[in-house]
């Protein structure tokens, strides 16, 4: 039986969905874990990326930000992390996990805040917004759409990069990958693939989903101005 075959039939067998340590159970840690690390790092992100954009200062700060976390390499975070008082387990894992959704949702509050249309803030000023009513009534939500877009591909690089959570303890779908490697490959081999499978299918699933919502936060005229743009850029 070649590793495909193993594959298919580990995935059609019942108990490795129903088990108490099984799929069910193991996809649910792992979006419990990718979601408390998105979440972490939206709270950070978000009201940081939005301020700095919101006042024009902070272009060079966003940039240093982002460039540093993602200069971090993922394994040496997830693997310093559990050495220090947090441990090993999920307590450790979401932390190192928010560092690296950081960068696309710190990118996009702050360019989506800044590229609001200079006229549209003109003439909420000259109508006597104040500076709080002009972030929360125009900026934020023309700024929407591509916070979405960030907040995307943070959730699916999130999703995937969790898979590596078992190797600290933290759980996931990453333990199915795990065993199968215990076992060795002539053995395990089937299990190894189908655990990627799955990690692929989630992701592939989450990208689906998200890029429906973030058409659905899209204001109308927003998304006919990107057509048009595509358009002509095709052209």
């Amino acid at each position: 039986m070649n590793i495909f075959s193993q594959a298919f039939t580990w995935l059609n067998d019942p108990l490795n969905w129903t088990n108490p340590n099984g799929i069910v159970a193991l996809l649910g840690e792992h979006m419990y874990l990718s979601g408390l690390a998105i979440a972490l790092a939206c709270l950070v992100s978000w009201p940081l990326g939005v301020w700095l954009g919101h006042t024009g200062r902070g272009g060079a700060v966003t940039v240093v930000i982002a460039n540093l976390t993602r200069a971090i390499p993922t394994m040496a975070l997830l693997s310093l992390l559990p050495l220090t008082v947090l441990g090993f387990g999920p307590q450790s894992v979401v932390p190192a996990l928010a560092v690296f959704a950081v960068p696309p949702l710190l990118a996009t509050a702050y360019t989506g805040v800044r590229d609001v249309d200079a006229d549209a803030r003109d003439a909420a000023l000259g109508m006597g917004f104040s500076r709080r009513d002009l972030l929360l009534r125009v900026e934020l939500p023309l700024a929407v759409p591509e916070m979405a877009s960030g907040f995307r591909t943070a959730a699916v690089q999130t999703i995937a990069t969790t898979t590596l959570a078992a190797l600290f303890d933290g759980g996931g779908l990453g333990e199915i990958i795990m065993r199968g490697f215990g076992l060795g490959m002539s053995v395990g081999g089937g299990q190894i693939l189908a655990g990627g499978f799955l990690v692929a299918a989630i992701a592939l699933l989450a990208e689906g989903v998200l890029a429906w919502a973030e058409r659905l936060v899209t204001p109308p005229a927003l998304r006919d101005l990107a057509a048009a743009s595509w358009r002509s850029s095709g052209d």
